[in-house]
Parts: structure tokens; C-alpha cells; sequence
């Protein structure tokens, strides 16, 4: 059966709307649109997510200048932190550095400033790239949504009038080998649920899903936060 396109529709040159048609077998995403572009503003306001993209190559790119990501004082050999000391080479940092750096952070903290709130966010500077590592609590091995959100708030009072540190992307923390985040039902969060804590602590800017979030459809998603009311409409039971 030949699927009908609307006219000027075509996204391939010659027959490649037909070759590229995915199965159920596929790894894709269904991407909704939302919003009225011709009510945008000058401010930041929305989370945009990046479907189909690559963290690493982009930052790579230079297509950002900050990144946040987690790190912790034990092991970020297996994190998106070890990863980009590994492939940056101009960096003075290692893993090892990074890692020692943020274990005498907490042993300072611990001696200096124990009453503080943690986490803390330690800058990393590789040159081409800053890192903002939202430092994982001392004695426990997962975020929780309360870090995520003195995290993020502390990220957003460190890029505030700072243009010179954006634009700047996140991990979702989700899936996560060397700092994964957990909720209260010591289970990981919905994507929704980390999106509406990082927005909340003021934070606007892109958000990368997980690989795995790659396999989402038939669910579709939609490419900015906060999503649409309809969304709300429709699980209150309405239309």
C-alpha cells in the first residue's frame, strides 16, 4: 500500500521517502510539533531536546560552549566526564584529575563548610569547552530530584548574564553508568519529571535524552519543554 503525501511534502530526493519508511523494528522517534512560531520572544524561555542527536559529536563541534553533566569523587571513568576528557586531547585534565579534584572539593567541605547544601557544581575548564559538574553527594551513588534541583539552580545563577558560557547543553541524567539519578519510588524519573525540575530551577537550555529514548515510538514526543497544555487536557480525561 502507497502511503499518501501531502503535496511540496518530501523530505528525500527521488524515491527516498518510500526507501527510508521505518518498521516497528526500527530505532526512531515520532516528533510532534507544538507551539506558534509566531509567538516567539527574545527571552529563553522553553527547554529545547534534541532528538537524534549526538552529545559527544556536537560538543565536539563546537556547537556548545558548557556543558552539565554529573560527577562524582569515587569512578567518572564510564560518564559523559570521563568520555570528554578522553576525546578532548588539548584538555590538561584527566579523568584521574577530575575525579581527585572533586574528592579534595569534598574533603575541603567537609572540613570548611559542612552545614553547606550540596550538591556543589565544580568548573571544568578543557579550553574549547566548560563543564559544570554537578557534584554527587558524598557517601551515596545516585542524584535525587532535591540535587538535581539546588544543582541546577546553582547552574543557572553561573550562566546568568555569563554570554560567554552559551550556549549550553545537559544530559538528562537518565540512564546514566556513573551518577544516575533516582526518584522517590527508588526508581529513575520519567524524562518529564527531570525536564520540569531542571525548568523549574531556571535552567533553559538544551536537554539530550537518552539513546534509548531513540525506541520510544509509536509514543510520540515533542522537541521543546514545557510540553502542551493539550498533553495535561488529555490525561485530566479530556480532548
Amino acid at each position: 500500500m502507497t502511503t499518501q503525501r501531502a503535496p511540496g511534502s518530501k523530505i528525500y530526493d527521488d524515491e527516498g521517502d518510500l526507501l527510508v519508511e521505518a518498521d516497528r523494528r526500527s530505532d526512531r522517534v515520532i516528533l510532534l510539533p507544538s507551539g506558534d512560531p509566531k509567538q516567539a520572544t527574545a527571552e529563553s524561555d522553553r527547554i529545547r531536546i534534541p532528538w537524534g542527536q549526538h552529545l559527544l559529536a556536537d560538543l565536539l563541534a563546537g556547537r556548545y560552549r558548557t556543558v552539565v553533566c554529573g560527577v562524582n569523587d569515587v569512578d567518572n571513568t564510564h560518564g559523559i566526564l570521563g568520555e570528554l576528557l578522553e576525546l578532548v586531547i588539548t584538555s590538561q585534565w584527566t579523568v584521574k584529575t577530575a575525579t581527585s579534584y572533586a574528592k579534595v572539593f569534598h574533603e575541603s567541605v567537609a572540613l570548611h563548610a559542612a552545614d553547606d547544601h550540596e550538591p556543589f557544581v565544580l568548573k571544568y575548564d578543557l579550553d574549547q569547552l566548560l563543564i559544570f559538574g554537578i557534584l554527587r553527594p558524598r557517601g551515596r551513588e545516585h542524584f535525587t530530584l532535591e540535587d538535581m534541583t539546588r544543582g541546577f539552580t546553582t547552574v543557572t545563577k553561573m550562566l546568568a548574564g555569563r554570554r560567554e558560557r552559551l550556549p549550553v547543553a545537559s544530559v538528562s541524567f537518565l540512564g546514566a553508568k556513573s551518577n544516575r539519578l533516582i526518584g522517590p519510588d527508588r526508581q529513575e524519573p520519567s524524562f518529564e519529571t527531570v525536564l520540569r525540575t531542571m525548568y523549574d530551577a531556571g535552567f533553559r537550555g538544551d536537554v539530550y535524552p537518552t539513546m534509548a529514548m531513540w525506541q520510544s515510538a509509536p509514543t510520540g514526543v515533542f522537541a521543546t519543554y514545557p510540553f502542551p497544555e493539550s498533553l495535561d487536557v488529555m490525561r485530566t480525561g479530556g480532548s
